[in-house]
């Protein structure tokens, strides 16, 4: 549990303990095997109350440049722009943004609702703004909504609302690689700007700058669930 909580590795952590700096209750613990209750436990390190939470959910407005993998020897990834005091080993995205799309990402270790949320039977929505080269109309419009032929498999129907002639809102419930870029592309729009909005019922907090996080309330974990 300290070793996820980052307060070292766990061999470090074996040395905090049995050198008396760890406190459960009114009991300094020397025994790192002992089995903590994490719902009614007070566990001190150094004096200090922690607190271990098992599941964590953050919203990040994934700014370009970064890629959504644990690791990569090239790129930024969104990792690197997590505080080391909410970070867990277990985290992973729930789906993925290309590395040039902005927007809405969920970064979590909560594995049962990552496989509700991405599982195709669920038709989970999600909602992009996107900006594209070219002008968009009615035939266009129509082909995007009623299924694109991508790689040989045709995309589930998608909800498209215009903006102007160059930009637009489009929701799929599909997350195929570069989706909604080939999509354009199959009706002759170069995209230019692609954000994601929204994630279920989940909205992208404005507020939230490009690289910024923020925990998810209850009220807001709630929403996640299809």
């Amino acid at each position: 549990m300290l070793s996820e909580l980052n307060y070292g590795s766990r061999k470090e952590v074996k040395k905090i303990i049995k050198d008396g700096n760890v406190k459960i209750n009114d009991n300094i613990i020397y025994d790192d095997s002992y089995k903590v209750n994490e719902e009614s436990d007070e566990i001190y390190i150094y004096k200090k109350l922690i607190k271990y939470e098992k599941y964590i959910y953050l919203m990040i407005n994934k700014p370009k440049g970064y890629v959504c993998a644990n690791i990569d020897k090239i790129n930024p990834t969104v990792f690197d722009l997590i505080k080391i005091e909410d970070y867990k080993k277990d985290l992973f995205t729930y789906g993925r943004l290309d590395k040039d799309t902005e927007g809405l990402l969920i970064i979590s270790n909560d594995g049962k609702l990552a496989h509700e949320l991405l599982s195709p039977k669920h038709h989970v929505e999600k909602k992009y703004y996107v900006e594209f080269d070219g002008i968009i109309n009615n035939n266009k419009i129509s082909k995007l909504e009623n299924g694109i032929l991508i790689d040989g498999e045709l995309t589930k129907k998608a909800k498209l609302e215009k903006i102007n002639e160059n930009s637009a809102y489009i929701t799929i419930v599909e997350g195929k690689f570069h989706q909604v870029k080939k999509m354009f592309a199959s009706v002759e729009l170069e995209v230019t700007y692609l954000k994601r909005i929204q994630f279920g019922k989940l909205f992208l907090d404005e507020n939230l700058k490009l690289g910024e996080y923020r925990r998810l309330n209850e009220k807001e974990i709630l929403l996640l669930h299809p």
